[in-house]
């Protein structure tokens, strides 16, 4: 089994000599636009399994390993995601850059429906999740510097392979990661405007904080699917959502292209 690094030991922004890129689709990503199959992995871990298969294959001449944090065809609730299994069997695999796709429900005026967002920072708001690899066994306290939660230069590279594209997005963003499956009162969206959260989601913690413990690069790419609770005319619907993941996914596609075209060879 792959040696884990935890992120002392390796800086969280340190730059690695090959990219090996991990993609996790979230609510409406069951698959990756453009991925050509070559293989398809089920590692073991400690934690369990993951949440599915992780496919690997060739998107735009590089390598890239897949996985559906929901699980398919079964649906996992975002409460219920094996977070740390999903981590680890994207590191035993050498992926040590992430791309999370996330849809989130728009908060700050900005983040209207189809907008694209690349979160700088996060709120964490959940509750129960097992959210760290560190059990004290082994003797020593790890406290992880989390202060910018995603990656500087993925997220850098990211921002630059939207304007390659020409694909508008917001380049900041604060995003609250709140326990789920059920969505927010508007007294909860007041609340979280309150504190600065610009988008709201399900998905975003303990994801990044686990990549963080295992020194992977890591950042999010979310979709704005819906206007948040309270701050919409319309009842929030699947409907309403799956209509803008279908269209999103395409673009999400697009920019992941980008990123890779521009990590070279």
């Amino acid at each position: 089994m792959t040696r884990v690094i935890i992120g002392d030991e390796i800086g969280a922004n340190e730059t690695r000599p090959v990219k090996s890129v991990g993609v996790i689709g979230g609510t409406g990503i069951a698959e990756l636009e453009g991925l050509a199959p070559a293989a398809t992995h089920s590692p073991d871990t400690p934690f369990g399994a993951p949440s599915g298969p992780i496919h690997e294959g060739l998107l735009a001449g590089h390598r890239v390993y897949f996985l559906q944090r929901h699980g398919s065809p079964a649906v996992i609730p975002p409460h219920l995601v094996n977070y740390r299994a999903n981590l680890w069997a994207m590191q035993s695999l050498g992926v040590n850059e992430i791309v999370a796709i996330n849809a989130v429900g728009g908060i700050s005026p900005a983040m209207q429906p189809g907008r694209l967002v690349i979160p700088d920072q996060l709120i964490d708001y959940t509750w129960g999740r097992e959210h760290t690899f560190d059990d004290g066994s082994d003797g020593q306290l790890r406290h992880v510097d989390f202060t910018e939660p995603y990656d500087r230069a993925l997220r850098t590279a990211l921002l630059a392979a939207a304007a390659d594209a020409g694909i508008a997005c917001e380049s900041t963003a604060v995003y609250g990661a709140v326990q789920g499956p059920r969505l927010e009162t508007a007294a909860e969206i007041r609340r979280m405007a309150a504190d600065g959260c610009d988008v709201v989601g399900m998905t975003g913690m303990p994801e990044a904080a686990l990549a963080r413990e295992l020194g992977i690069a890591y950042a999010s790419v979310c979709m704005v699917v819906n206007l948040a609770a309270g701050l919409g005319d319309l009842p929030i619907s699947m409907a309403m959502m799956r209509e803008i993941l279908q269209r999103e996914a395409g673009v999400v596609g697009k920019l992941l292209r980008s990123l890779l075209a521009r990590h070279g060879p």
